[in-house]
């Protein structure tokens, strides 16, 4: 068992105390974010929110981990993944960019990284939960597209993780350097406009 599965206790109210914190972060972000809110918001006390998680940073952490899951189902229901790639790449590409540009997908990047010594397990568990399930789908997509002719690829996992960078481009570096501190709707669609247009550049029919 990792040290961070050790430090966190699952309980009968685990679920309410979750529902509770993913409210009051997605409202007052981390830092803003206070446990005596939490346990207002999720109707207990504080002695049991410390009891399932005794450091807020694992509490936001775990409600990042079960927001990537949400936020990767949502995508998936919403979107057609069998449909042909040019709309199935806008879709998924402005989907992926307005999570991970958003200031709570920047507080999930931030507290992983700054929380990799401590809890090395962190950014495997938040890796699992969300870039994952994006890269297996979109490889998956793509295998199933080029049994229809519509992309030519090789490496399909390579593929996906290209796709991903492409949609970063510009707009991510400078938001988590502080260059910039937000990325409007407009600058979404152009960077994820012309990250679609060099893929199917590279790999279209």
């Amino acid at each position: 068992m990792t040290e961070t599965a050790e430090l966190i206790r699952k309980g009968r109210k685990f679920d309410q105390v979750l529902e509770g914190a993913r409210q009051v972060f997605m409202a007052d972000g981390f830092e803003g974010a206070s446990v005596d809110e939490i346990a207002r918001v999720a109707n207990v006390s504080k002695a049991t929110l410390y009891s399932y998680f005794p450091d807020k940073r694992l509490l936001f952490l775990e409600v990042a981990r079960s927001e990537c899951q949400r936020q990767s189902r949502d995508a998936l229901d919403r979107i057609d993944m069998d449909g042909e790639p040019r709309d199935v790449l806008c879709q998924t590409g402005r989907h992926f960019l307005t999570f991970i540009t958003s200031r709570f997908g920047q507080q999930i990047f931030r507290i992983c990284v700054a929380e990799s010594d401590r809890f090395p397990e962190l950014g495997q568990r938040f890796y699992d939960s969300g870039p994952a399930v994006f890269r297996a789908e979109m490889a998956a997509y793509f295998e199933r597209a080029q049994a229809r002719g519509e992309l030519r690829i090789d490496d399909c996992i390579l593929a996906a993780d290209q796709f991903g960078e492409l949609c970063k481009a510009d707009v991510w570096p400078r938001l988590i350097f502080g260059v910039i501190r937000s990325v409007s709707a407009a600058e979404i669609d152009r960077v994820v406009s012309a990250a679609v247009e060099t893929f199917l550049a590279r790999y279209g029919t």
